[in-house]
C-alpha cells in the first residue's frame, strides 16, 4: 500500500490511537480493543519496550485491510528506518526533525512530525511532511487550527494531546484532518478494562462522524 493510500485512510478514519504501555502484551490488548471499536489507525509508540518487535507481530496478526499500522515517538531517522523494516506504514514524531522526514521521503513512507508554530509548520511542509502533528494540542486548543489555516490553508493538521470525546468534534470542525488520542482513549487499560477502550473508541468514531456531517 503506497503512502497516498495510507494518508487517505488515516484521514477517512479521523482518529489515530496512540498506544503506550508497560509491556508488549498490554500494548497488543489495547490495539485489539481499539480495532474492535472501529479505530484501525494505530500509532505504536517507541516508548513501548521492544516496540519494533510488537510492530512486527501486529503486522503479522492483522491484514492491511484491518489495521493502519504506524510507529510513534520516533525521535530520529535511525528509529524511523527500524520502524519501516518492522512493518510500520507511517511515522509519527513528537517534533520536526529534518533528517527523519528526509528518511521517510527516501522510502516513500508517510510522515507526521510534531510542530508548535507557523514557522515549524512551513519548514516541515517544505521538507515533505504529509500531515502536521500539532503537539501538545491542549496547549493551543481548536482555535489554533483555524488561526494556522488562515495563512496556511493547505496544511493538513492532526492535533494530539488533550483530545477527548468531549472536544473531538470541536477539533474536527476547526479543520483537523484527524486527531491523535492517547490516554483519553486507552485509559481503561490501567484497570484492565479493555471493553471501556472499545466503547470509547466507538464514541470517538461517532462524534467524528457527526462533526463531519455537520
Amino acid at each position: 500500500m503506497d503512502k497516498e493510500q495510507i494518508i487517505t485512510r488515516i484521514q477517512e478514519s479521523g482518529i489515530v490511537a496512540v498506544i503506550r504501555a508497560e509491556n508488549a502484551e498490554k500494548a497488543k490488548r489495547i490495539v485489539d480493543a481499539c480495532i474492535e471499536g472501529g479505530v484501525p489507525a494505530i500509532e505504536l509508540t517507541f516508548t513501548v519496550p521492544m516496540a519494533h518487535k510488537v510492530i512486527e507481530e501486529l503486522a503479522t496478526i492483522y491484514s492491511p485491510e484491518d489495521i493502519i499500522l504506524g510507529a510513534g515517538t520516533v525521535m530520529d531517522a535511525e528509529t524511523a528506518r527500524i520502524a519501516m523494516l518492522s512493518g510500520a506504514n507511517y511515522i509519527v514524531a513528537p517534533y520536526f526533525d529534518p533528517e527523519t522526514v528526509k528518511m521517510c521521503n527516501r522510502y516513500r513512507m508517510a510522515v507526521m512530525p510534531g510542530v508548535m508554530s507557523a514557522t515549524e509548520a512551513v519548514h516541515a511542509m517544505e521538507a515533505g511532511a504529509d500531515i502536521l502533528k500539532v503537539f501538545p494540542g491542549d496547549a493551543f486548543g481548536p482555535s489554533y487550527i483555524k488561526a494556522l489555516h488562515g495563512p496556511i490553508p493547505q496544511a493538513k493538521i492532526m492535533p494530539t494531546g488533550g483530545v477527548d470525546v468531549n472536544n473531538v468534534a470541536d477539533w474536527i470542525r476547526a479543520g483537523a484532518v484527524a486527531v491523535g488520542a492517547g490516554s483519553s482513549l486507552t485509559g481503561g487499560a490501567k484497570t484492565g478494562d479493555y471493553k471501556k477502550i472499545t466503547d470509547t473508541a466507538k464514541l470517538f468514531v461517532e462524534r467524528i462522524r457527526e462533526a463531519r456531517g455537520a
